[in-house]
């Protein structure tokens, strides 16, 4: 991070030095802003921002911080929470008026929830393995030995963390002869009660789950979905891993895909026609060109806890240009997964039709890849296949459960 980059492109002869004063680390975070493509064009809506440049919240049992329409205007669908746990803390049982998408990101913890027919579930999830709450929907989240570190994606923009339904809060705020009447004691009983909502505090590792399992009826639809059950599709410069109600029925309201991208590799062309997509980087750097029709195109770089967002219907590609694989989630406000390749859109178009519109050879057209290919290997300008070594993680992570 110390090398000086200008904005200077030496293609077309543009540019000059800038003197200062400047953000190195920025500009080297970002080259494709400070040296944009000659293909860059017109003004596009900021559709990167970063949790390391959000306000974190502190707490007794842990941390969290988010990203919302209030820090990235672009995104109409979706907002995105950060949130970690001490080993044994809680983060306290509570609701949304929104569903609720989570990945483990690294650690254990266990989960809880009701549903509205009375039944209950719970289960231990690890690094990789995903949750859904829908609206309405009471839970409770505690890390385990490991503690943990997890991604809630929320389904309105404009959600916040700091606005939820918390059991402390409401009965804080609720007569306590009203509570007495509820619980059948009396209110002598009820004077240790919190004043305040406890949101995310401290606790004890609970023990195996057949030890504090409530009896009841269980719930039939797994609200918890664990990775190593999902198998992923193989292409031949990444996988990706599609999850939406056909693989995970609790998952009415949010879809993703899991996209992994070994060095040298991209994400195909492609576009979503149905919603907007809400990214989030877990591991390695990005370059992303985003076309938004009428001559509009910008690119930007990502790097790991960077959220962006693609506007529906918007034409991109996802470059890894790092040394290690590119892993980033897909995520959508739409409970089954569509995408539209620019490969196979041509393929399966009329070889002359194709030819006329771009001006090339009919025989060049029918060269152009036939198959879905939904990761595939960049070449440089020589043609040359750009890859690079794969890197050993060290920790264990939900990259270590894709990353090979």
């Amino acid at each position: 991070m110390t090398d000086k980059q200008e904005p200077i492109r030496n293609e077309d002869h543009t540019g000059r030095i800038d003197q200062g004063p400047r953000n190195y680390q920025r500009d080297l975070q970002n080259p494709d802003l400070l040296v944009p493509p000659t293909t860059d064009h017109g003004t596009v809506a900021n559709l990167r921002f970063s949790f390391s440049d959000v306000h974190m919240r502190l707490e007794s049992g842990g941390w969290t911080r988010e990203v919302t329409n209030r820090e990235l205007p672009a995104s109409h669908d979706l907002a995105g929470v950060d949130m970690c746990l001490k080993p044994g803390s809680y983060r306290e049982m509570h609701w949304h008026k929104e569903a609720e998408w989570a990945m483990m990101l690294r650690g254990n913890a266990r989960v809880t929830a009701l549903n509205e027919k009375g039944e209950s579930f719970i289960d231990d999830i690890e690094a990789g393995d995903l949750w859904d709450f829908e609206a309405g929907i009471p839970h409770s989240i505690q890390a385990l030995d490991q503690g943990c570190e997890f991604l809630l994606v929320f389904s309105e923009p404009d959600f916040s963390e700091n606005n939820t339904f918390l059991l402390t809060d409401w009965l804080a705020h609720t007569p306590k002869d009203v509570i007495a009447a509820n619980f059948k004691v009396d209110e002598d009983t009820l004077k240790p009660l919190p004043s305040h909502e406890k949101y995310i505090f401290n606790g004890n590792v609970p023990g195996p789950i057949d030890t504090v399992k409530k009896p009841g009826t269980p719930m039939q639809t797994p609200l918890t979905l664990h990775m190593k059950d999902v198998p992923a599709k193989e292409f031949e410069a990444g996988k990706v891993w599609i999850i939406d109600q056909s693989v995970f029925p609790a998952a009415k309201t949010i879809s993703a895909a899991i996209v992994e991208v070994q060095p040298g590799g991209m994400r195909e062309m492609h576009w979503h026609p149905k919603s907007e997509e809400w990214d989030y980087y877990i591991q390695g750097q990005a370059k992303v060109g985003v076309f938004n029709s009428n001559t509009l195109a910008r690119t930007f770089n990502f790097n790991a806890g960077d959220v962006g967002v693609i506007p529906k219907e918007a034409g991109h590609y996802i470059q890894n240009i790092g040394t290690e694989p590119l892993i980033f989630i897909e995520l959508f406000k739409n409970p089954v997964y569509s995408d539209v390749s620019l490969n196979k859109w041509l393929a399966t178009s009329p070889s002359q039709m194709v030819a006329d519109h771009l001006n090339l050879p009919v025989s060049t057209v029918e060269g152009f890849p036939s198959e879905e290919a939904a990761v595939v290997w960049y070449k440089d300008a020589a043609g040359r296949e750009v890859q690079h070594p794969k890197s050993t993680p060290d920790t264990s992570s939900a990259a270590d459960v894709f990353s090979e």
